[in-house]
């Protein structure tokens, strides 16, 4: 697991709570499979959401559904795929938003 701020905030709810993690990871993360791997990652996971590029080299991303899931694959984000050399994740934590039940790349 990466940081504290890769984590949820403690709520005191049900260990199956819903949530939602903005991601962006810089690096060189473009070019590397990231998307794809993001996509096959949180599928595994059962997690909605979405992956894209971002003019600027980095690699943004969305992970909805239950907290303990989407906080495993934000830790996945700071090794990313084996290509990838992964410098910085940053993660903002929301309120669920109902994003469609697949996960998707933009």
């Amino acid at each position: 697991m990466g940081p504290p701020g890769d984590r949820p905030p403690a709520g005191g709810g049900e260990v199956s709570e819903r949530t939602r993690a903005h991601v962006l990871v810089s690096g060189h993360v473009q070019m590397v499979f990231f998307r794809q791997s993001t996509r096959q990652e949180a599928r595994l996971r059962g997690l909605a959401g979405w992956v894209r590029n971002l003019p600027d080299g980095r690699v943004e991303a969305v992970f909805e559904g239950a907290a303990p899931l989407v906080q495993e694959l934000v830790g996945w984000c700071h090794q990313g795929p084996p290509a990838a050399e992964v410098e910085r994740v940053e993660v903002r934590w929301k309120a669920p938003q109902d994003e469609p039940d697949d996960f998707r790349i933009r």
